[in-house]
């Protein structure tokens, strides 16, 4: 079916340009602060609280909700703060959770309670992890079936599986590991200005690897245009490594001169830093980022030797309710289109996890 939808206006026009809060420039954001958060005293001691209920209680922690974990003070402010991810510039950064004086467990378990409030915890691989792990598992990404955020290597700008994503950094690295966010948005907008020609290329489907997590049933890739317009929203899905990857796959035919050309002119935007906005995590920080109109990278970096020091975060990806309306040529990659019940990796026999390893 992926074969024969284009992400265009019934006319075939391409979408407009898309003005609004959602289309901003790093250039713009260098030096504001209004896109980070901070939490109070009072909220931490009210996640501390629950936390520790939680942690004390028989609640399976694969399928807790915010009535297992009420927040009356902090709640609400999750809340708006989705609102600005979901409708907003896209993405928050909130400092910052007191890591350095709880367990690796406890931050979890406080991670876990902040993320039901913005929505339903989806699996992250084929083991069914609902709170991933991004650390250096010393995996190359020449590895057809590793994941790069199990490496140290650059992860390039890419969107998850998900409505949205979130991170708490429990360790930074000893140099590098840097977080860049770009706007999907301002890239299409750009690409329309300059190069409408290699835009429509994107708005036709294009094969993505699915690095060994395959359905049941399903090719061992996706096929969804980059861009996508649907019920007068933008949104995009991309990942060019794991796009040139599919060629490898029966069936996927090398790419086109006009599928690079329209490639590399995103690759080139996404890296430009008048686009893009570098941060960097320190202990405790969060970051929750919208996928359908951020692109999210990491810098290479290099580790500490000692491992209790090795940068480690933690990463949950989440079905808000409230989400955007999606084109069904996504429930190829999220199962479903349903607001709430959407996104993650399933694969046969997998079935929600917690893994808690290392975090003693």
């Amino acid at each position: 079916m992926s074969s024969v939808i284009h992400s265009l206006p019934p006319d075939n026009t391409l979408p407009p340009e898309i003005r609004g809060r959602s289309a901003w420039y790093g250039a713009d954001l260098n030096g504001r602060t209004d896109w980070i958060e901070r939490v109070s005293a009072a909220e931490i001691a009210e996640v501390e609280s629950v936390a520790h209920e939680l942690e004390k209680s028989s609640v399976d922690l694969t399928s807790i909700s915010t009535k297992d974990v009420p927040l009356p003070t902090l709640g609400p402010r999750l809340r708006r703060l989705l609102e600005e991810v979901l409708s907003g510039r896209g993405f928050v950064l909130v400092k910052a959770l007191p890591v350095e004086r709880w367990t690796k467990r406890e931050a979890a378990i406080a991670f876990l309670v902040i993320g039901v409030h913005l929505g339903h915890l989806r699996m992250q691989n084929a083991e069914g992890h609902l709170l991933g792990h991004v650390k250096d598992l010393g995996r190359s990404s020449m590895d057809p079936n590793a994941r790069i955020y199990q490496t140290r290597e650059r992860q390039t700008h890419h969107t998850d599986s998900c409505d949205v994503v979130g991170l708490l950094c429990l360790r930074s690295a000893k140099s590098g590991g840097l977080s860049n966010l770009v706007s999907s948005t301002t890239i299409f907008n750009e690409m329309r200005r300059r190069r409408p020609d290699l835009l429509r290329v994107l708005l036709d489907p294009i094969e993505t690897d699915r690095r060994g997590e395959v359905p049941e049933g399903g090719k061992p890739y996706f096929s969804i245009p980059v861009f996508n317009w649907h019920d007068g929203l933008l949104s995009a899905i991309y990942q060019r490594q794991y796009i040139e990857s599919a060629r490898r796959l029966p069936g996927v035919a090398p790419l086109s001169p006009r599928q690079i050309q329209a490639l590399d002119l995103f690759d080139e935007l996404a890296n430009d830093p008048v686009l893009n906005l570098m941060m960097e995590f320190q202990p405790g920080d969060m970051q929750f980022v919208h996928n359908h109109t951020i692109l999210h990278d990491r810098t290479a970096f290099e580790d500490f030797p000692e491992p209790e020091r090795k940068r480690h975060l933690l990463r949950l990806w989440v079905a808000p309710p409230n989400a955007r309306p999606l084109p069904e040529v996504y429930a190829e990659r999220f199962g479903s289109v349903t607001p709430g019940d959407r996104g993650g990796i399933a694969v046969e026999g997998s079935r929600p996890t917690m893994l808690f390893d290392g975090l003693e």
